[in-house]
């Protein structure tokens, strides 16, 4: 008897459970029915309309929190110096900001300001404008306006430095067919000045390449459309490149001991360009039988790209100009070895495009060390023109 009260009570508890659970289920069911839907682009604080017009702008676009923290952002802000993680990355476009929360009106302004933190970084001109949004938040578009500064500039000397450098190659190359084609007969004057039209035709041909490629950074900005670039596979590749001409010179190429793991914003080829040069400049250099070495360190905010030669060395005076277009440390060799002058200005236009610089350590006799030092990816960046939702950390 005992037992089958113990049962009925039991069984009377499961009913109750069952029809308050129930009832729990209906209320919750209720109320997630009234509330309104959750949105992504709400959890942003921004509105899908609003994140679609920031996308279609043509000019870089920033919305700021109310406590001036990055809500939303272009991958161009980033790779461009404008943010960092979070936060804008310059005092002067945080005042600024600041004096549109003050004043609550929009303000346009043209500034100056550094792509980096690298010493000697590039200075970019920017034209800002900054309105007040809602709930004390900010917008900001930033139109980049340095390409247009940069192509004023190399017009005013680009042309007559090219003409002038070609019509040496020119000249020789018409000469030296002139004379084989008025000795047809002579096989020794035809085996002597083939040889040379052939070297001088190559001369011709690299300096129509470095000019080409010179060009290409006379067009638009490698980093309006930043990629993230591996700089172990940028260097591999240079290296690759290089492997012929340094055998053919008996220089031995020392490769990076260990990755560095290092990634930069920019655009690879331009990257691959430049390390090349720098490599290719220091086997012309190099005597034979020597050694030309990379090293890529990478610390907290740059990744450091050496290059290390054994050659004949280059005095403080010649330092100062061996960036020019067309600057040659000593004429006769660069003819000799089919330098154009241009290596090393390729070289510093892309380090500056990409928010770096190049610098050198030689000495006559001691060799030379050529170092391209660029800012690496900032880890709060998205990876492509993404807006940058808050709280998320986006892992390179």
């Amino acid at each position: 008897m005992p037992e089958i009260v113990t049962l009925i009570i039991v069984a009377a508890l499961g009913v109750v459970v069952g029809a308050v659970g129930v009832g729990a289920y209906r209320v919750s069911q209720r109320q997630m029915s009234e509330a309104p839907p959750r949105n992504d682009a709400d959890e942003q604080g921004l509105s899908p309309d609003a994140l679609a017009i920031l996308s279609a702008l043509p000019h870089i676009s920033l919305v700021l929190d109310a406590d001036r923290t990055i809500m939303r952002a272009d991958a161009a802000a980033y790779a461009k110096g404008l943010a960092r993680g979070r936060s804008l990355d310059h005092e002067r476009l945080i005042g600024l900001v600041d004096r549109v929360g003050e004043s609550g009106t929009a303000i346009t302004e043209d500034l100056e300001l550094p792509r980096s933190s690298v010493d000697d970084a590039a200075l970019l001109d920017f034209r800002i404008r900054v309105a007040p949004l809602p709930k004390g938040r900010s917008l900001i578009l930033v139109e980049d306006r340095t390409i247009q500064r940069r192509n004023e500039e190399s017009r005013r000397d680009f042309t007559a430095n090219v003409s002038h450098e070609l019509k040496t190659p020119v000249g020789a190359v018409r000469l030296l067919a002139e004379t084989i084609a008025a000795n047809p007969d002579d096989a020794g004057a035809v085996a002597h000045f083939a040889p040379k039209l052939v070297s001088e035709a190559d001369r011709l041909s690299h300096l129509v390449t470095d000019i080409i490629d010179l060009s290409r950074l006379e067009a638009p900005d490698p980093l309006a459309a930043a990629r993230r670039v591996d700089i172990d596979e940028v260097v591999s590749s240079a290296l690759d490149r290089e492997t012929t001409p340094a055998a053919a010179a008996d220089i031995d190429l020392v490769r990076p001991s260990a990755p560095s793991r290092a990634r930069v914003w920019g655009d690879r080829d331009m990257l691959v360009t430049a390390v090349r040069n720098l490599v290719d400049n220091a086997i012309r250099y190099s005597p034979p039988g020597s050694c030309v070495g990379i090293d890529v360190q990478a610390d907290e905010d740059v990744v450091r790209i050496s290059v290390v030669d054994s050659g004949v060395g280059i005095s403080a005076e010649e330092q100062e100009r061996i960036f020019e277009r067309f600057y040659r440390v000593d004429p006769a060799r660069s003819r000799n070895t089919g330098g154009t002058g241009l290596g090393l200005s390729i070289v510093k236009h892309i380090a500056s495009d990409h928010g770096g610089a190049v610098a050198v350590w030689s000495s006559p006799g001691r060799g030379s060390t050529f170092t391209l030092v660029l800012p690496l990816v900032d880890i709060g960046a998205p990876a492509h023109d993404a807006p940058l939702a808050p709280g998320r950390s986006d892992q390179p």
